[in-house]
């Protein structure tokens, strides 16, 4: 009768071996499938471009509502000083009468007004007060002025809690669209990652100082002229009688090889609507904050061929890039993360319209 033997256990060495060669095995598969898909870099641009893009538009609602978030952050802080200083103001009234009272109380003879005055809140006291026989003509002054204060005073605080309610709004919607740009850069960085420091820039563009050949007079240098990256930030040589824009336009152009950073408005980093706010400024124009606004913010101009150097650029259907004309063709402007202020012809993103300002 044969023998049926259980089959013997591997050792824990043995088991140990085969556990970790299948590890292994798993891992080199992985890496070779990671291999296998690996990006090439004209899929990686177009996956950069694509979450720089989105970075940007990210970028102006960050701008729209920090803007916000400042003014209302102003607004909030002018409206607790004004009810601190009318507080102040009605405390030392309700004092001068608490004085006549406190002298009248040590003669026997506190006017029934007064005695309200210390007893009573001032809804209550104010309103009754009024209506008493016994008020000398300044004591009656006094009580109707504090009277209006009051109500000042209530009327202030409740506008200062409400801007305290919208502040906080702001505040959440600045966290929010800096946590989704954030988050846009850090996906394309994870792509950039995957690429040599050369190739990156490559990628991103950032090999390229300008993008294109300059206007005007420098209109034969070569759009890498890495010396126009270096220029002076004094106040550019603008010929006389020169409008706005061709002002603004040579500000702008000061700034010339200086990097893209979301939210940056100068003067050692710029986003797009930053530059272009700026460059009016020096102008003696103002101009909103972001591209969106800024669009608005004169006379649109559809015909590529009308538009005159300064003039604002708008691009993109949702109008989130914004530049200034340079001649030829070509925009001048903060493009994007990675790259630096810049020319760059105008056909490269989708042109939406011009706008004229003033």
């Amino acid at each position: 009768m044969a023998s049926h033997r259980r089959p013997k256990k591997p050792s824990r060495t043995r088991a140990t071996v085969l556990t970790a060669t299948a590890a292994m095995a798993v891992a080199l598969s992985a890496q070779a499938a990671h291999a296998d898909t690996k990006l090439s870099k004209s899929e990686a641009k177009d996956q950069v471009d694509k979450l720089y893009e989105e970075a940007e538009q990210a970028t102006e609602k960050y701008n729209g509502a920090k803007e916000q978030h400042d003014k209302l952050e102003k607004q909030v802080s002018e409206l607790q000083d004004k009810v601190a200083r009318g507080q102040d103001e009605f405390n030392r009234m309700r004092g001068a009468l608490g004085l006549i009272a406190t002298s009248q109380y040590r003669t026997g003879s506190i006017d029934p007004t007064l005695q309200l005055l210390l007893t009573s809140d001032p809804d209550t006291y104010l309103d009754r007060a009024s209506r008493l026989s016994q008020l000398s003509a300044k004591q009656a002054d006094t009580l109707r002025l504090m009277a209006a204060k009051q109500r000042v005073l209530k009327q202030e605080r409740a506008a200062a809690s409400s801007k305290l309610a919208d502040l906080e709004s702001t505040r959440k919607a600045v966290e929010q669209h800096k946590d989704e740009v954030q988050g846009k850069l850090a996906d394309a960085q994870k792509v950039l990652n995957q690429f040599s420091e050369k190739e990156r820039a490559e990628i991103t563009g950032g090999d390229q100082k300008s993008g294109g050949a300059k206007s005007g007079g420098d209109s034969g240098k070569s759009g890498g002229d890495s010396g126009r990256a270096n220029r002076s930030e004094t106040r550019p040589n603008i010929p006389a009688g020169s409008g706005h824009a061709a002002a603004a336009l040579a500000y702008a152009q000061s700034q010339e090889g200086k990097r893209y950073e979301y939210g940056a408005t100068g003067m050692s980093t710029w986003d797009c609507s930053g530059l272009t706010q700026w460059a009016y400024g020096q102008a003696g124009v103002s101009l909103p904050r972001i591209s969106q606004d800024q669009a608005n913010a004169g006379t649109r101009i559809y015909d590529q061929s009308q538009l005159k150097p300064g003039d604002l650029v708008i691009f993109y259907g949702d109008q989130h890039h914004v530049g200034l004309y340079a001649g030829n063709g070509q925009v001048f402007h903060a493009p994007r993360t990675g790259a630096y202020v810049r020319y760059e012809a105008m056909g490269n993103m989708p042109f939406q319209f011009g706008v004229r300002v003033g």
